[in-house]
C-alpha cells in the first residue's frame, strides 16, 4: 500500500479538530476531507467524513482493520507534524 500526495489544511483548532487531510491511496483512489483531532492524552487521530441522514450518521468510508489504519495514521500524522513545524519556525521569537 502507497499512500501519496498527502496534502494538510491546518485551521484554528475548534473542537479538538486542527486540520483536514487528503491523499491517494495505491495511485488509484483519492481520499479527502478527513480530520485531523487531538487527543486527550495526547497525540492525534483521524476522523472520517459521514454524512447526516435524519437522527442518523452514515460512514462514507473507513478503514476495516486496524492495521490499514494505524498505517494511515502513521505517515498522515508524520505529515501533519512536519507542516506544524514549519508554522511554529515561522511563529518564533528567534526568527
Amino acid at each position: 500500500m502507497t499512500i501519496s500526495e498527502i496534502q494538510i489544511v491546518p485551521i484554528k483548532p475548534q473542537d479538538g479538530l486542527v486540520a483536514f487531510v487528503s491523499f491517494v491511496l495505491d495511485n488509484d483512489l483519492y481520499l479527502g476531507s478527513i480530520g485531523i483531532i487531538t487527543r486527550p492524552e495526547g497525540g492525534y487521530r483521524l476522523v472520517y467524513p459521514t454524512k447526516k441522514l435524519g437522527i442518523r450518521s452514515i460512514n462514507i468510508f473507513h478503514p476495516i482493520n486496524k492495521h490499514f489504519a494505524e498505517t494511515i495514521e502513521k505517515e498522515v500524522i508524520g505529515k501533519f507534524e512536519d507542516v506544524m513545524k514549519k508554522y511554529d519556525r515561522y511563529d518564533s521569537a528567534d526568527t
